[in-house]
């Protein structure tokens, strides 16, 4: 059984959802391969005390990729489950929101 503190794993913070927090109200998690949609939501909910419109969820696939010392080698990023989390109008996350 898991807890809501087992669902999200980690944000993602990139150039694409810096632009999705400031302009679409939505924010990016990595979070667990067992979880759904629900718990997804509750979880947010629960843990930033934010309410949530929706949860958008994809599974994004491993990548291959080189070393930077030996070309022939070859590394193996595994994959994981993304979750864009659109917060409803005027809900705003403080982790999220940069220096002020």
């Amino acid at each position: 059984m898991t807890t809501v503190y087992d669902v999200l794993r980690r944000p993602l913070i990139t150039e694409k959802s810096s632009y999705q927090n400031s302009k679409l109200n939505q924010v990016a998690f990595e979070v667990s391969v067992d979880s759904n949609k629900a718990m997804i939501k509750d979880a947010v909910e629960l843990l930033f005390n934010v309410k949530v419109e929706r949860v958008n969820v994809m599974n994004m696939p491993a990548k291959r990729a080189r070393s930077a010392q030996n070309r022939r080698m070859r590394l193996r990023r595994s994959s994981y489950r993304k979750a864009i989390v659109t917060l409803m109008p005027g809900e705003t996350m403080e982790l999220f929101e940069g220096v002020k």
